[in-house]
Formats: C-alpha cells, structure tokens, sequence
C-alpha cells in the first residue's frame, strides 16, 4: 500500500503555508508539482516563482501536527516551524520554533553526552584518589623505614 506524505506550499515571501496536501496512502499517486498548481486553485490562483514546497516523509512530525496550532516555512532554510499553545497562556500570538520533536532528541543526545562527560569525570576523580592513597601509602611506608614516623 503506497504512502505518500504532506507537500507543503508556502509563499517564499513570509513563509505563509499556502496549501497543505496532506499525507495519503492506499490507491495513491504521487503528483508533479505542476500537475498542483493545476489542480488546486490556491496554487493555480499564485505565480509559480513566489511559492516554494517542501515534500514530508508519510509520518514526518506528525505528533509536531497534532500537538501545534499553527506553522508556517522559513523561507531562507525552508525548514518547517511550529507554533505550540502555552495552556497558560492560549491569548499569547505564536511563536514559531523547530518541531519539538527534534528538539527533543537533540536535548537527549546532549544529556548522554553529558551523562557520559560525568561518567568519564567520576572515573578520573577515582583514579586520582587511588593514585593519592597510593603516594600517601608510600610515604608512610618511607617514613616508617626511615625512623621518622612521627611523633
């Protein structure tokens, strides 16, 4: 069963979405995008050179579309952006930012990294005390040979 996901038309001007095509699958064909701008009068309305597209794998952000209520294209690196409701706030205009599903998995891999930076501290700091314990051993142990044990 063929799956086809979103395209995304936007005016290249503000990144206004201008048509959603939303994900397909089951007896479905992929369509050219002059074959759109035929077929949907949002595009055929438009001149072609001021609107831009980006194609979604089937699934791509869809927890980012179900959760947000709003986005929009940033035209210079034509990356997606979403507008998520604050429930404290629902007045507040929108905010565009990453999907946050993407910012999720960055903020995991940093926190391996840092899980993995403390990891590596942690066994230094282990390795300095047995290396101090040892030289405090071997001082002990000279001092004792020596005569000099103190008091």
């Amino acid at each position: 069963m063929p799956e086809i996901g979103r395209r995304i038309y936007f005016d290249t001007r503000n990144g206004n979405v201008i048509l959603d095509t939303g994900e397909r699958s089951g007896d479905v064909t992929e369509t050219a995008v002059e074959e759109d701008f035929v077929t949907y009068k949002e595009l055929s309305a438009r001149i072609p050179e001021t609107v831009g597209y980006i194609d979604l794998e089937y699934g791509q952000y869809s927890e980012d579309f179900a959760r947000c209520n709003g986005y929009r294209v940033d035209p210079e690196t034509q990356q997606i952006l979403f507008s998520n409701p604050d429930p404290n706030e629902p007045e507040q205009p929108p905010v565009y930012r990453p999907p946050l599903t993407e910012e999720v998995t960055a903020l995991n891999e940093q926190i391996a990294t840092l899980l993995i930076d403390s990891a590596a501290k942690d066994i230094r700091l282990q390795q300095q005390d047995a290396i101090i314990a040892d030289l405090m051993l071997q001082v002990a142990t000279l001092q004792t040979a020596s005569g000099g044990g103190g008091a």
